[in-house]
């Protein structure tokens, strides 16, 4: 699927009376993956903007949020960014990794904040975007399986950079940047797939 088509195709679901009612979900979360090819990750970044703005003249509201932009405000108001930044070069990877992991755990620090911002803005779809910029700190099938309890009312879109595949063999996988196949989550609908 192209750009173009891409684009397209989002407009027609989430400005639909389908999507926007959450039917053809049985009983399941209205969560959505939209996968995207990892090299266009700027360009989706454009290309999401522009479908806020133009859902947005259609009437239908959305809460657009970066888990990378809620990351950094955690990591400000917690006062643990300066020192991250400071101990960085000469701290192990692994060191680092763990430290982020703990500040930023998606059920005690980062849920919660998207929570609030649920409850703080008049929303009808709720967006997920940086995915690829806070990896491997925070992992999109956490997110995904912590959020279940915050964001049920409004469908989530969560923007992956990477792909989404469902097989019977091996079930459903988020495979981040087209290469890391350790991520297993089996709640969402593939939103390319969704039928208007």
């Amino acid at each position: 699927m192209s750009r173009k088509e891409r684009a397209e195709h989002l407009y027609r679901v989430v400005t639909s009376e389908r999507f926007l009612t959450k039917q053809g979900l049985g009983n399941e979360v209205p969560f959505f993956i939209c996968p995207f090819p990892a090299r266009d990750g700027l360009k989706m970044i454009e290309d999401r903007r522009d479908l806020v703005a133009r859902v947005s003249h259609a009437g239908v509201k959305i809460l657009d949020l970066s888990l990378y932009e809620l990351a950094v405000e955690i990591l400000r108001e917690r006062e643990v960014l300066d020192q991250i930044l400071e101990i960085e070069a000469e701290s192990e990877k692994s060191e680092i990794k763990e430290l982020l992991q703990g500040v930023l755990d998606p059920q005690d620090h980062l849920i919660p904040r998207i929570g609030e911002a649920i409850d703080a803005t008049e929303h009808d779809v709720i967006f997920l975007s940086g995915v690829g910029e806070v990896y491997p700190f925070i992992r999109s099938h956490s997110v995904l399986n912590n959020l279940q309890s915050t964001a049920k009312e409004a469908p989530t879109v969560l923007f992956f950079p990477g792909n989404y595949t469902h097989a019977l063999a091996t079930g459903a996988s988020l495979d981040l940047f087209g290469e890391l196949h350790d991520d297993k989550y089996y709640r969402a609908f593939n939103i390319l797939n969704y039928e208007v």
